[in-house]
């Protein structure tokens, strides 16, 4: 299997495109979404090309392979656009080996890394949290949850570690993938 990650789009009808883009050329096998899809919030700066309704029918022609998660900026009026379930604070995955993949914004749970939520969530050796909420790209051991593997694929439009990016997890290994400006 291999998913594509991709957190905090945050309305940008521009990179949800390049996004979009990048689904097509990887063709992933499911879609992972953590969250702050539609809404900037209010302690952001407007995106390049803010246009949620413009975000809306290209994440719902996905709706059959999107997973997703809960951001902060996620309200219940976004699950009245959406075609697929957006309320729930985590999911879990398991990918062939049997790993368990828990997917979460990093508001509600987290494992404490760039001023973010130290409550990550009681898992079995070798899991992985997979969290976005900081936009800073992660992919390490944890040092304060032994045993935990840690990934942040960063921001899809609104990044704060200088790079536009998701993630994808295929073989049992997480990798970071730069999207580009044209």
């Amino acid at each position: 299997m291999k998913y594509l990650i991709a957190s905090d789009i945050h309305g940008s009808a521009y990179w949800t495109e390049r996004l979009c883009t990048a689904i097509e050329s990887e063709q992933p096998d499911r879609i992972v979404l953590l969250g702050d899809l539609l809404y900037h919030g209010p302690r952001n700066d407007l995106p390049r090309d803010y246009a949620p309704k413009r975000v809306i029918p290209l994440l719902n022609a996905l709706a059959d392979r999107i997973i997703a998660v809960r951001g902060n900026c996620d309200a219940e009026v976004d699950q009245m656009v959406l075609d697929f379930p957006v309320m729930a604070d985590y999911a879990t995955l398991f990918d062939e080996t049997g790993r368990e993949l828990f997917l979460t914004h990093g508001h509600v749970f987290g494992a404490g890394m760039h001023n973010s939520i130290d409550h990550a969530p009681a898992l079995p050796e070798g899991s992985a949290l997979v969290y976005g909420h900081t936009h800073i790209k992660v992919n390490e051991a944890s040092e304060e949850h032994p045993g935990l593997w840690l990934f942040n694929p960063g921001s899809v439009s609104i990044p704060k570690d200088g790079t536009h990016s998701y993630g994808i997890y295929e073989g049992g290994a997480f990798r970071h993938v730069i999207l580009e400006e044209e």
